[in-house]
């Protein structure tokens, strides 16, 4: 069993940057894959970015890439998500999420393991 918890959001205006941090408890962190995840009112819930049991591999959605950065650090059983250059339209609910699978995953079905949520909201 892993338990995550994120923690990190609040209100930003555009062009600024955050850093969410997701906790995970288990000793079996170091073996997941990783995942960010958002979720917009009246939307369905999308892939952010993944990062493999190591940190070797990551990936990023279209919408993200060149502005997020997916992190992990196992030694403190925590994994990272720093954005920049924040628009209007990154304004969701963000959750953390851990698979079972070592490599990094987009697919939403891959993961067994959510936080409760961390709310991003940028001002424009």
């Amino acid at each position: 069993q892993v338990q995550l918890v994120e923690s990190g959001g609040g209100l930003v205006q555009a062009g600024g940057s955050l850093r969410l941090s997701c906790a995970a408890s288990g000793r079996t962190f170091s073996t997941y894959g990783m995942g960010w995840f958002r979720q917009a009112p009246g939307k369905e819930r999308e892939f952010v970015a993944a990062i493999s049991w190591k940190g070797g591999n990551t990936y990023y959605a279209d919408s993200v890439k060149g502005r997020f950065t997916i992190s992990r650090d196992n030694a403190k059983n925590t994994v990272y998500l720093q954005m920049n250059s924040l628009k209007p339209e990154d304004t969701a609910v963000y959750y953390c999420a851990g698979s079972s699978h070592i490599v990094a995953t987009m697919s939403i079905a891959d993961y067994d393991y959510w936080g409760q949520g961390t709310q991003v909201t940028v001002s424009s």
